[in-house]
């Protein structure tokens, strides 16, 4: 049995969707530092504590990461044929730390026809990723193409 398709037609402005939730651990998050962010305060806990955040955190790339992910996964079981085309207004508001659990909720903010006729949209999302203390750790505009119902 196939998966439901979700077409352009689908979203609609003000639509709300929100992920699971993921831990983040120290493992991992040190992991990701050690291969692509390698600053001290998300390197090393001792480092860290003379650092702007006085402790050790997790790179705004790798909660970046997560949050694609945790979106990808609550998009499981359904053919959804989004294609991403861009990111605007990446902001990391709260730093997040070994530990914390993020989800995020995601709000359909604008749709439109593509130019010219051809049959497909865009669709921008405002993605917020948050912490378990409802703490708003990032946001950022997704921006997506979506082919139109055949």
């Amino acid at each position: 049995m196939s998966s439901p398709k979700r077409f352009y037609e689908d979203f609609e402005v003000g639509d709300v969707r929100e992920t699971g939730r993921y831990q983040v651990t120290e493992e991992e998050g040190l992991a990701f530092a050690r291969a692509y962010d390698p600053q001290p305060f998300h390197l090393d806990a001792k480092a860290a504590e003379s650092s702007f955040f006085r402790k050790l955190v997790i790179s705004g790339w790798h909660t970046a990461a997560i949050s694609m992910r945790l979106l990808v996964d609550a998009r499981s079981g359904e053919d959804s044929p989004l294609i991403g085309s861009g990111v605007d207004e990446l902001r990391w508001t709260f730093p997040v730390a070994p530990g914390d659990e993020l989800h995020v909720r995601s709000e359909v903010i604008e749709k439109a026809p593509w130019p010219g006729g051809k049959p497909r949209g865009t669709i921008r999302f405002r993605n917020e990723t948050i912490n378990q203390d409802d703490v708003v750790v990032m946001t950022y505009i997704a921006n997506a193409i979506a082919p139109m119902r055949p």
